[in-house]
């Protein structure tokens, strides 16, 4: 029997999209998936898009009030069954063998916590690629890139709500320095860039938010001694990011929706 994958979409407005991702994780090589949606009271019918989905392992759930982000992401944790879980943002995509990879790697390396796709980093020490991470970008990726591993999800706990934008950046850190990360060099997902997504409305429009963010980010991490950073690297760590945000909302402005 193939371990159960728990993939949870944390919906918001997401009409337009949220039919594709769910299309895209139902069309898996990968069979034994249960589908945990829960809609954080949209003011648009992405709830009635998801209800029109015929398929028994999709589990509908309803906000009456509002969560935000980072309360619906961890209800949405709250409500998985399975041995190993994937949050997807609700316009992100799958190839249709992305979970059967991800998952398989998952059951050949036991002292992973967290499969990540679609990246090129040649390390496989978690802390190393976690400095490197808040130092310079984060090699992590977004949410759709990675594969968690529920026990250790136990161990490290759900989202920090007191980030706002950056909470997965951190679930990434923490599960990285608990234990060992698996590297897939293979492109199993799309992440959809759009000037109306959280994403590009924070580095777009909010980018000092960001940074704030950012930088008691790799503060908190400092500050527990796991990860070795001197204040040079905190401040250099934070100029990173600006310059970074500053390109990315050019780019965003040229060539995104």
């Amino acid at each position: 029997m193939e371990p159960l994958v728990s993939v949870c979409i944390p919906a918001y407005n997401n009409a337009g999209y949220i039919r594709e991702t769910i299309d895209s994780i139902l069309n898996q090589t990968y069979h034994n998936i249960e589908l945990v949606v829960v809609d954080d009271n949209s003011k648009d019918n992405t709830l009635d898009v998801i209800r029109s989905v015929k398929d028994s392992r999709v589990k509908v759930y309803h906000n009456e009030e509002n969560l935000g982000m980072v309360g619906n992401w961890n209800k949405c944790l709250s409500l998985t069954s399975g041995e190993y879980i994937k949050l997807i943002c609700a316009d992100d995509m799958l190839d249709q063998n992305a979970i059967e990879i991800e998952a398989r790697a998952m059951q050949q390396h036991p002292t992973v916590n967290l499969v990540e796709s679609d990246t090129r980093l040649v390390e496989v020490n978690g802390k190393k690629v976690a400095k490197k991470s808040l130092l310079i970008q984060n090699f992590f990726g977004a949410p759709v890139n990675n594969m968690i591993r529920k026990s250790a999800l136990e161990k490290v706990g759900y989202f920090d709500e007191s980030f706002t934008y950056i909470l997965d950046f951190d679930m990434w850190v923490r599960l990285a320095c608990s234990g060992d990360i698996y590297i897939i060099h293979q492109q199993l997902n799309s992440f959809r860039i759009r000037n109306d997504s959280n994403t590009g409305n924070l580095i777009g429009e909010n980018r000092d938010v960001y940074v704030d963010e950012h930088k008691r980010l790799v503060e908190k991490h400092a500050s527990n001694g796991v990860i070795k950073l001197s204040k040079f690297d905190i401040g250099f760590s934070v100029w990173f990011r600006k310059v970074r945000n500053v390109l990315i909302g050019i780019y965003l402005k040229l060539f995104s929706k």
